[in-house]
């Protein structure tokens, strides 16, 4: 929930200095902004829209800035709605530099209700947020009502509909076994601060991962079993063979094969590289378990 908190701080910085993005870097923003409703459900603009760019962002969401670099932020604009007899709605769009990456924020927080919005949509109470193209969308109001709720939705509507753009998933998505993988929890990454959050590996970035490097963490579920499953495709061969010397070094130095290790909360964990790609069973259940999951990645063609 950490996206989902630091939003909540931010609507306590609009007091923050303005900053304008010049340049052709916040033109595609700016494009949109122009197509963007003035007015949603008895909801009017407040005041003139805000830009910020990868540093000016920690003046406007302290915290979060780090997650959304860590995603290729180019640009954020942000628009706050208000109305007579309801609360404020709080407009960010988020600009990041490839589809992939708006995915990847989209992945970042999976509570919530699916709504058919974007290219993938959730609702929690009071905050609205998809992905479409190379944007990231929240939409949050500072108090649930009913007509805040109804407002939120269609502005996401209007907001989605702007975006003209379709983007493109991850590949290494497509590396992921089907058997009891969980659709809720996929979190697609490229830097080791994002990792840590949803799975702490160690405080140093022990498997190189990098802008050119492309991470999925999947959690799976067979026959009451649980496993964790995370992928890394590397720029080259070498890179991934230094990735997994790495983590071999610094996380399982007792690995003598690929075979399985038991930890010491008694899961097991299993490593495997395959050219550019690592494979990591973070932790499963049981070792047959972490062997079957590696035996199906190996198979998977990249």
């Amino acid at each position: 929930m950490l996206l989902r908190f630091l939003f909540f701080t931010a609507l306590f910085t609009v007091h923050s200095v303005i900053f304008m993005i010049p340049g052709s870097q916040a033109e595609p923003l700016h494009i949109l902004q122009s197509a963007l409703p003035g007015r949603i459900n008895g909801w009017s603009v407040e005041s003139e829209d805000r830009f910020y760019d990868p540093e000016t962002i920690f003046e406007y969401i302290n915290g979060a800035g780090e997650v959304y670099r860590a995603y290729n932020m180019q640009t954020c604009l942000s628009r706050r709605y208000t109305a007579s007899n309801g609360p404020s709605i709080v407009l960010d769009i988020f600009l990041m530099g490839a589809s992939e990456d708006a995915f990847g924020v989209f992945t970042h927080d999976q509570d919530g209700e699916s709504l058919d919005l974007g290219q993938g949509a959730l609702y929690r109470p009071g905050w609205l947020s998809f992905w479409k193209d190379r944007y990231f969308v929240s939409i949050y109001a500072e108090e649930e009502t009913p007509s805040s709720k109804k407002a939120l939705r269609e502005l996401g509507k209007a907001v989605a509909s702007r975006i003209d753009g379709r983007g493109t998933k991850p590949r290494i998505l497509s590396l992921l076994p089907a058997e009891g993988l969980h659709p809720g929890k996929i979190r697609y990454l490229h830097h080791h601060i994002v990792l840590n959050y949803h799975y702490f590996v160690a405080d140093k970035n022990i498997l190189n991962l990098e802008p050119g490097a492309h991470a999925v963490l999947a959690t799976y579920r067979i026959r009451k079993e649980d496993a964790l499953l995370l992928l890394v495709t590397y720029p080259d061969a070498k890179k991934a063979k230094e990735a997994h010397k790495s983590f071999l070094k610094h996380y399982l130095p007792e690995a003598r094969t690929s075979d399985p290790v038991m930890l010491e909360n008694k899961k097991w964990s299993a490593v495997r590289l395959k050219d550019k790609l690592l494979a990591v069973v973070l932790e499963a259940d049981s070792r047959k378990f972490a062997e079957s999951l590696m035996e199906e990645v190996v198979k998977m063609k990249y």
